[in-house]
């Protein structure tokens, strides 16, 4: 599963200026809203919103994890942005978010197995700061996608 597989270099943005994790969500909303595999940005948004009202996702490490299944996604499809200053995430570490991933997904039964496990291998990639600060200081997009496929 090359993670690279799952998203577009014009799904990435190491620039993003926000002040809140909703602006940092919308904008990696409208981001993600590049794909065609999201029908809807507006119904995407408000569904990404309600999960992260649910329990909020920064896992700490500097690194955020907003997700939803949703009527608006086609399929599986993620979004790697790096904010220009720490956002509170309200990550488990207290840790302000400079790194996030934003993932969609359709609702439905067969897309859970693939979801959970984009999540998971994201999650493991960025355990390691060594990829974290690789994301923190590289300009390049080419860079990203290279990385994102350095794990099996």
């Amino acid at each position: 599963m090359k993670l690279s597989g799952f998203t577009d270099k014009k799904l990435v943005d190491l620039g993003i200026a926000a002040r809140t994790k909703d602006d940092l969500i919308s904008r990696m909303v409208d981001l993600l809203g590049r794909s065609p595999k999201i029908k809807d940005k507006a119904a995407f948004l408000r569904d990404v919103r309600a999960r992260e009202a649910l329990v909020p996702t920064g896992v700490g490490y500097g690194v955020g994890f907003p997700h939803a299944k949703s009527d608006a996604a086609t399929s599986v499809v993620f979004a790697v942005g790096r904010a220009d200053t720490g956002i509170d995430f309200e990550a488990l570490d207290k840790e302000p978010v400079r790194l996030v991933f934003l993932i969609a997904a359709p609702k439905g039964e067969e897309p859970s197995r693939v979801y959970l496990n984009l999540m998971a291998r994201l999650s493991f990639l960025m355990k390691d700061q060594a990829n974290r600060k690789r994301l923190l200081t590289t300009d390049s997009v080419a860079d990203v996608m290279a990385l994102l496929d350095s794990i099996d």
